[in-house]
């Protein structure tokens, strides 16, 4: 992206290395810069964590080590109402949400957003994310990170194009060990800081737990294929498709002991099917309906044939896509994918460009 000197730039500092040497590039590369550190989660509710307090503290050791002013803003109402509330709502369906990317699309790229733009004044804003944005043939594109690993571009599917002319991802270009050994040549306390992984408000504490916190749990019957019961289970919302620990039902009279994985939940019946070994026919998919479609740049024209990823990281599928109506879309796999999960997104891809995504719906089960 073309660079414009002397233009005002408000940086998410989250208190890590990536928005630490985000902020540090633009002012190298002569931005006006300041920081914003967003305060998404009240920690002192016993029930929640989240390491904000500590977070802070670093972003302001930064901010001081950069000479940039950092502003500090309270958006847990926000997100309680609108993450966290939604998190809460698709696990009582027995759906597997992910709130990193409501967490995107309603707190980072439309409040905080708009806050620096309009009551900062900013021209941009900028995060530490790893993706790129570029303009070709006069539009802006949402592309992958040139660190194909830590690549995040999966995240941030629901970006507008009129919003990637406003946002500016300074990493994306770079690989994670260079960002690490920047941070350290400029000593950086936070170089070797560990990157935050899972979501926010749960932390280290295991979901089972968490969830417990909010919802009642019910037990029920986990059963086979062939509907015979082999343990129960405390609560179908507290299990994702694919999951493999903390079922309890480790070696069964008459069975190989080979390891149970969730193949199915059924609310209605709060019962949830498991089969044997990681790649069962029963765990595999050859497409799924989505839902809530978002296209960053144009409508498509249908069909179409693209790569796809169901979950963070996974490999580029190929895929074809077809409409059914205006609300739902099929897509189907170009080989079965294992363990594809209904409430979790799927991004669509062509080549290195991210076109947009969806809701996991439904699957559609290769048996």
């Amino acid at each position: 992206m073309t660079i414009k000197k002397y233009k005002k730039v408000i940086v998410a500092m989250s208190g890590g290395v990536d928005s630490s040497i985000s902020a540090w590039m633009l002012k190298k590369q002569k931005y006006k810069v300041e920081g914003l550190f967003m305060k998404n989660w009240e920690e002192d509710d016993e029930k929640g964590y989240c390491n904000s307090t500590q977070d802070l503290y670093d972003a302001r050791n930064v901010c001081k080590k950069l000479n940039i002013y950092l502003h500090t803003i309270n958006f847990s109402t926000e997100y309680w109402e609108q993450v966290f509330e939604n998190f809460l709502y698709e696990h009582k369906q027995g759906n597997t949400p992910n709130p990193d990317i409501l967490c995107n699309k309603k707190i980072k790229f439309n409040l905080f957003f708009n806050y620096a733009l309009k009551e900062l004044e900013a021209d941009y804003i900028a995060t530490g994310h790893y993706a790129r944005i570029k303009k070709i043939n006069r539009r802006y594109v949402l592309l992958k990170g040139i660190d194909l690993n830590k690549d995040q571009s999966y995240f941030l599917y629901t970006l507008t194009e009129v919003k990637l002319k406003k946002i500016l991802f300074p990493i994306g270009n770079l690989i994670k060990t260079q960002v690490r050994s920047i941070a350290k040549k400029i000593n950086l306390k936070v170089a070797e800081k560990k990157d935050s992984t899972g979501i926010c408000f749960i932390g280290p504490k295991k979901i089972k737990k968490f969830l417990s916190l909010y919802i009642t749990e019910k037990k029920g019957n986990i059963i086979t294929t062939d509907g015979k019961v082999i343990g129960e289970h405390n609560g179908i919302f507290y299990y994702t498709l694919g999951q493999r620990k903390g079922l309890g039902i480790g070696g069964i009279k008459d069975k190989y002991n080979i390891p149970w994985y969730v193949i199915e939940k059924n609310l209605k019946k709060n019962t949830l099917t498991v089969a044997q070994g990681s790649f069962n026919k029963s765990l595999m998919s050859i497409g799924l309906i989505a839902k809530n479609i978002h296209w960053i740049n144009n409508q498509v024209s249908f069909p179409i044939s693209c790569m796809v990823k169901t979950r963070y990281r996974q490999k580029d599928i190929m895929s074809n896509i077809e409409c059914i109506n205006n609300k739902y879309i099929k897509i189907i796999f170009d080989q079965p994918v294992r363990a594809v999960t209904p409430g979790q997104s799927v991004v669509f891809y062509l080549s290195e460009k991210c076109i947009g995504g969806g809701i996991i719906k439904s699957r559609l089960p290769l048996l």
